[in-house]
């Protein structure tokens, strides 16, 4: 029932890690990193960092988004990272800005395994579609997405692994390959009758086309500086949430889920730990004017 794509509890946070259509969303230059320990407790249990930065960029009279996407993936014998550079191309559309974005990059899998076989040499004779010696393998990623925004509206589609590159262990004659990911998601703020609290429910569908994740989602938040929420994943976890911005402001968030799987009764629970930071980036910045000679 595995996909390939780790999973992140905040993942509404981390949407330009899944979809480059919203790299340079905002106004601002943005960076975010987030941690997770998944199924603490269990052996070779998935421990994920990923960072992702993006910005806005005005050219010949349009404005673009940019933005680099590293990950790393350790999960049993497997240490996977990627590293892609994104493109946005944004137009204005309605009350919001739809973005189409691209993203290309490498894909490195590392492979260390411990392998317990048989004593008898006559009862293995090995299976020379899994490698059985270390090796580290480079292809090439690419992922699409687009990505619409208003005020209070976010809805995006994407793919991930677009190309499905193989990795060659040429010494064991392995290809295992990456396999092609699709992802919607869409949320929404609701001004509640209090000025100070927001209510932001949303949603994420994560599928290979062989198992599919469903995340459900609802925040509250207030004076858009504190927020807590819990959400969803069908069939996977419950997780409670919550965040708070900084006085520098830097936004910083952590997650725990309760496992609801058959893995329940062999791990604690998973982390969750997500920090960002957006500051201002003046697209149409124009010179200084100083009338004083102490700046000549």
């Amino acid at each position: 029932m595995a996909q390939q794509d780790p999973k992140f509890s905040q993942n509404m946070y981390l949407l330009p890690v899944y979809n480059p259509g919203a790299m340079g969303q905002s106004d601002k230059i943005c960076i975010a990193a987030a941690f997770r320990n998944q199924w603490t407790g269990l052996p070779n249990a998935p421990t994920t960092t990923t960072f992702t930065a993006h910005s806005p960029l005005k050219f010949l009279g349009r404005t673009h988004g940019i933005g680099i996407n590293l990950m790393n993936d350790n999960l049993g014998f497997n240490n996977d990272f990627y590293a892609n550079l994104a493109y946005s191309y944004k137009v204005d559309l309605g009350a919001g800005v739809l973005g189409a974005g691209i993203q290309i990059g490498l894909a490195n899998q590392s492979l260390t395994p411990e392998w317990s076989t048989p004593t008898d040499e006559n009862a293995w004779q090995g299976d020379r579609a899994i490698p059985q010696g270390e090796g580290s393998v480079f292809g090439l990623d690419m992922g699409l997405g687009l990505y619409y925004s208003t005020d209070n509206l976010y809805a995006g589609i994407s793919t991930t692994h677009l190309n499905e590159t193989s990795f060659d262990y040429a010494a064991d004659n392995a290809e295992p390959g990456m396999v092609r990911h699709y992802y919607a998601v869409a949320g929404y703020n609701i001004q509640l009758s209090n000025p100070m609290f927001e209510l932001i429910p949303s949603f994420m569908i994560q599928t290979d086309l062989k198992s599919n994740h469903i995340y459900l989602n609802t925040n509250l938040r207030y004076n858009k500086k504190f927020w807590g929420g819990v959400s969803y994943s069908i069939g996977g976890a419950a997780t409670a949430l919550f965040g708070i911005e900084l006085l520098n402001g830097i936004r910083v968030g952590y997650s725990y889920d309760f496992e609801l799987s058959p893995l329940l009764k062999y791990n604690s629970g998973s982390h969750e730990i997500t920090v960002r930071y957006c500051f201002d980036l003046s697209l149409d910045k124009s010179p200084q004017k100083y009338e004083s000679i102490r700046f000549l």
